[in-house]
């Protein structure tokens, strides 16, 4: 179970594998289905839907604004209530400050709350390869964690399997790890449940450490903010000795009011509820109730890079709902593994080249898997225009090769469009070619493009002609 997303080919390749799978497909179609109509049903009973979002981005836009302030702020709040509080610039730092706290209890696992951020920076590896195994307890993850597999979803990360495929994977792999499901196991999704919870139940009471991430943290307060569905984030928050909180530094929240419309808009976005059946708040150490040594690592890991874009740093405000990635229709064809990143989707487009900066091939596919149909802006709690970042990061890539020693195609047909556009000569001879070289361009330099696309049929006279033979008279 060391699978990475290291290595993943670009979006057009991944996807085309993607789309040949009928039965990921079929899972992703009805289970994106259900979780819109939820969705959907919760917000219209929402009369200010629409003031609610204005009011969850007014609050990130001024978190991000003053987010030096607001991190000092967090981190002396933290320290006065017993948290020791560490910074990381990379994934490299943060897996080595959690590495050696768990080093220092000499402890061999621990259990994990559902956390993207470790997922980023790979902190499951790091772990293993000193010798201590992470345990992932929130289902869908132990789902995937068990299967060898990626997530492919924000919110449900096994969303690409069916109820027959998780059996499978419960009883030929619990075992192995720990407390073996029953011989008997169905797909019932009760006994799958009830399986998980037998299995996961010993984990939590033996476990001495505990690693979270958190959804906010409130400066203000110093309070870590978790909310989440099952439970198993409850328990790790409060029954082992060490917990350690990966947050990446853009959860920060300035007060404790200002978590009022995130906490209103991110259950109807996320899981289609009016509000989250868990939500776990801590503030450092309290003597004998809880955690009596408690690390928040703050990281960056490019987020900074992220707020330096003036365009781009919208994508901080993302409350990791993954109502985005539910209304798209890319996803919901391809799934989340043909992004290559823990972040998928319409946010993981344009989240990922914004955190590593472009200049891969893989990383560089993302603004380029989208149709730009809007429908993830209208969908985002907190506003995030994610097509006019998407259109934003293209030019990015863009302007990365205009030095390139081989230009591509593209480009050489651009320039030779500008070229020709920029005398009327020029553009005069090419519009008398212009049947010509759509018909050569259908059967060879385009055939790939016009596969899905058409192009236009040309007029049978150019403008200029017409011009030409009428004087401009529409009665000739």
């Amino acid at each position: 179970m060391t699978h990475t997303f290291v290595g993943m080919p670009p979006f057009p390749v991944a996807a085309r594998e993607a789309l040949a799978d009928t039965q990921l497909r079929h899972n992703l179609g009805h289970a994106t289905a259900t979780i819109r109509g939820k969705r959907d049903q919760v917000v219209a009973e929402v009369e200010n839907w629409e003031e609610l979002r204005l009011a969850g981005a007014a609050v990130k836009d001024r978190a991000l604004r003053g987010l030096d302030q607001h991190l000092v702020q967090l981190e002396e709040s933290l320290t006065d209530r017993g948290a020791t509080v560490h910074w990381a610039r990379d994934a490299v730092e943060a897996n080595r400050i959690v590495v050696d706290v768990a080093r220092r209890h000499r402890v061999d696992e621990v259990v994990k709350v559902k956390s993207m951020v470790t997922q980023e920076i790979g902190l499951n590896e790091a772990l293993q390869a000193e010798g201590i195994a992470a345990w992932e307890t929130d289902l869908a993850e132990l789902i995937v964690q068990l299967g060898g597999d990626l997530p492919s979803h924000i919110l449900v990360p096994a969303i690409h399997r069916n109820r027959a495929e998780i059996r499978e994977i419960f009883r030929s792999k619990m075992g192995g790890v720990g407390r073996a499901a029953p011989s008997e196991l169905s797909d019932d999704p009760a006994a799958l449940a009830a399986a998980a919870r037998a299995h996961l139940r010993e984990k939590f009471l033996r476990a001495r450490m505990a690693v979270s991430g958190a959804n906010f943290a409130v400066a203000e307060t110093g309070t870590l903010v978790v909310v989440e569905s099952e439970g198993n984030g409850r328990m790790c928050l409060t029954l082992p000795d060490v917990l350690v909180s990966v947050v990446g530094i853009e959860k920060v929240v300035p007060t404790w009011a200002e978590l009022d419309p995130l906490l209103r808009l991110l259950p109807r976005s996320s899981t289609g509820e009016r509000m989250n059946p868990y939500t776990s708040t801590w503030s450092g150490v309290i003597p004998g109730d809880g955690p009596q040594e408690v690390h928040v690592v703050l990281l960056d890991n490019g987020r900074t890079r992220a707020l330096a874009d003036e365009v781009g740093r919208q994508a901080l405000r993302c409350i990791r709902c993954s109502a985005c990635l539910n209304v798209c229709p890319v996803y919901e064809r391809v799934g989340g593994h043909a992004y290559g990143s823990v972040y998928p989707g319409p946010i993981g487009a344009i989240l990922n080249p914004l955190l590593k900066g472009t200049g891969d091939p893989q990383t560089d596919s993302l603004p380029y898997a989208s149709s730009l149909c809007g429908a993830c802006f209208e969908a985002c709690p907190v506003r995030i225009d994610i097509p006019e970042v998407l259109v934003h990061l293209r030019s990015k890539v863009v302007d990365g090769h205009r030095d390139d020693r081989i230009p591509k195609p593209e480009a050489v047909a651009m320039r030779s469009a500008s070229w020709t556009f920029a005398g009327g000569r020029r553009l005069g001879r090419a519009e008398r070619l212009t049947r010509l070289g759509i018909g050569v361009g259908r059967r060879f330099g385009a055939a790939r493009w016009t596969a899905t696309r058409d192009l236009p049929t040309p007029p049978k006279e150019s403008f200029r002609a017409w011009w030409k033979r009428t004087d401009g008279r529409l009665d000739r």
